[in-house]
C-alpha cells in the first residue's frame, strides 16, 4: 500500500470518525469519573475488533437487503436512548455502568462503522492489509476526539442533544442509502428523512426530559 493511499485512509478516518467520538462521550458521560477513560478504551477496543471483523467480511455483509436501514432504525432507537437520562444511571455501581457503556458504545459503532469500512475498502480496492491498518489508524483519533467532546458536554450538557443531533442524522442517512430503497426514493426525501428524524430524536429527547425533571420537582 502507497503513502498516498495510507494518507486518504487518514483523511477518510478524520472525516467519517467524527459521529463515532459522539457517540463514545454520549455513552460514557453517565460513567464515574475514575471509570470513563476504562469505557472508552474498552468500548473503543471492541468496537475496532468489530470493524476489522466487518471489513474481512464487508461484500458479504452488504449483499444482506435492508441491513443499513435496519442499522439505521437501531441507530435512531440508541440516539434516543443516549438522550433520555434515566435517573438510575447516576446510581448504578461503577462496575455495571462501565460494562453497560461499553456494550453501547460496541453496538452503535458497529451499526455506524459501515460507512467507514465501506470508504476505507474503496480507497485500498478491497485490500485487507490496508483496510486493516485503515481501521487502526482510527483508534487513537476517535480516543484523544471522545475525551474532549466528553469534557465539552460536561461542561455544557446541551451538546448532549446535537450528539444525539448527529446519531439521528447519520441513521436517517443510513436509512435513505439503504440500496433497495435508494433509487425509489425522490431526491427530496433523501434530505427530508434524516432531518424529520433529527428533529423527531431531539424534540423526543427535549420533552421527555422536561416531563421528567417536572415530575422530580
Amino acid at each position: 500500500m502507497s503513502f498516498t493511499v495510507l494518507l486518504e485512509v487518514i483523511l477518510i478516518n478524520i472525516v467519517l470518525s467524527g459521529d463515532n467520538a459522539v457517540l463514545i462521550a454520549m455513552a460514557s458521560r453517565n460513567v464515574p469519573k475514575k471509570q470513563q477513560k476504562k469505557a472508552i478504551f474498552w468500548g473503543t477496543f471492541g468496537a475496532i475488533i468489530l470493524r476489522i471483523i466487518f471489513a474481512i467480511g464487508i461484500v458479504y455483509l452488504l449483499a444482506l437487503p435492508f441491513v443499513t436501514f435496519v442499522g439505521g432504525l437501531l441507530l435512531v432507537y440508541i440516539a434516543i436512548k443516549l438522550l433520555i437520562d434515566e435517573e438510575e444511571d447516576f446510581h448504578r455501581e461503577g462496575g455495571s455502568s462501565l460494562i453497560s457503556a461499553v456494550k453501547m458504545i460496541i453496538t452503535a459503532d458497529a451499526i455506524m462503522s459501515l460507512d467507514n469500512v465501506l470508504a476505507i475498502a474503496g480507497a485500498v480496492e478491497g485490500n485487507i492489509a490496508g483496510i486493516v491498518i485503515g481501521v487502526i489508524v482510527s483508534i487513537p483519533l476517535v480516543v484523544f476526539c471522545s475525551q474532549i467532546i466528553l469534557k465539552a458536554m460536561e461542561k455544557y450538557p446541551i451538546i448532549s442533544y446535537a450528539g444525539a443531533g448527529i446519531l439521528a442524522w447519520t441513521a436517517g442517512e443510513m436509512m435513505v442509502g439503504e440500496p433497495k430503497l435508494e433509487n425509489l426514493l425522490p431526491d427530496d426525501l433523501h434530505l427530508l428523512i434524516p432531518t424529520a428524524i433529527t428533529v423527531l430524536v431531539i424534540g423526543l429527547g427535549y420533552l421527555t426530559n422536561k416531563i421528567k425533571t417536572a415530575k422530580e420537582s
